[in-house]
């Protein structure tokens, strides 16, 4: 791997690990929240057997930590591709699983999940390989159509 390429892939594992960091926390925000429950004849009664609050958080960690690392993962697909084309091909989709991230992000953000701090530092640091992805992805587009 080159020496930029190293550098990309340490970014891509950097939030990687940020995304299971922050799905670990979320879901044990969620799981020691109070459940929904109701007192009747002296015996709880819930609601719903999974607590909603764990549903929502759950599902949207979850999508966030499949996009979160699969950036990652198909960055280090590209950097072992057998031909330009499949270079590129892995190069945009690690580019869109990031772009996904982001939309996760913001939704954990919108529903109350991250605060203002958490959502700007993980939005901040992904906004960042997006850039960085689209850069490369617009590189090999210009070196495949013959413009360098």
């Amino acid at each position: 791997m080159s020496e930029i390429g190293d550098i990309i892939q340490g970014k891509c594992l950097a939030f990687g690990d940020r995304v299971i960091e922050l799905n670990d926390y979320l879901l044990e925000q969620a799981a020691n929240a109070k459940p929904h429950y109701t007192i009747v004849k002296g015996k709880r009664v819930y609601e719903k057997p999974i607590p909603v609050h764990l549903q929502a958080v759950s599902n949207l960690c979850n999508q966030l930590l499949r996009a979160g690392t699969s950036i990652g993962a198909n960055n280090a697909e590209a950097t072992n591709a057998i031909s330009k084309a499949d270079f590129k091909s892995k190069s945009f989709i690690a580019l869109k699983e990031a772009r996904e991230s982001l939309y996760w992000i913001d939704l954990l953000h919108r529903n109350g999940y991250l605060d203002d701090k958490q959502y700007n530092s993980l939005y901040s640091d992904c906004e960042e390989l997006v850039k960085i992805l689209v850069a490369r992805c617009k590189k090999i587009n210009q070196e495949l159509n013959g413009k360098e």
